[in-house]
């Protein structure tokens, strides 16, 4: 195996702070949705408002979930660096595998959350296609 340097782990920072600014992002608009959606469905308890709360919880769960593998990656490749400085070499090659375990599970926990993003999405968009449609009064 080759030897980390200090600049392996580095590479890991600017995705890593990237993703975290997306995934960021992503929860301050769900806390909108979420404040709307409240107010929506004080309103009106329709089936399609209680079905967008209910997506949206497991949106918000995915998500918390992607913030803290992500930050645990960058945790780990901060210590990964450390392992470098003072000379623990194996150490910090598992770590740093470690560390990319963490960001491989934080992306497929984005997989998730836009495979549901989706389906948030098809729910209120048969929502708006439904209230659309004629009334066929020849089938009365």
């Amino acid at each position: 195996m080759e030897e980390l340097t200090l600049i392996t782990p580095t590479f890991l920072f600017s995705a890593i702070s990237l993703l975290m600014l997306a995934y960021t992002n992503r929860f301050l608009s769900y806390a909108q949705l979420v404040r709307t959606l409240k107010d929506k469905y004080m309103e009106d308890k329709s089936a399609i408002t209680k079905a967008q709360i209910l997506n949206l919880r497991k949106r918000l769960y995915l998500t918390r979930n992607m913030q803290l593998f992500g930050v645990g990656s960058l945790m780990l490749s901060v210590v990964t660096m450390f392992l470098i400085y003072i000379g623990s070499q194996l150490l910090s090659a598992w770590i740093f595998g470690i560390a990319l375990v963490f960001l491989i599970i934080s992306l497929s926990l984005t997989v998730a959350e836009i495979r549901i993003s989706a389906k948030s999405l098809e729910i209120y968009l048969s929502d708006m296609q439904h209230a659309n449609e004629p009334v066929d009064t020849a089938k009365k």
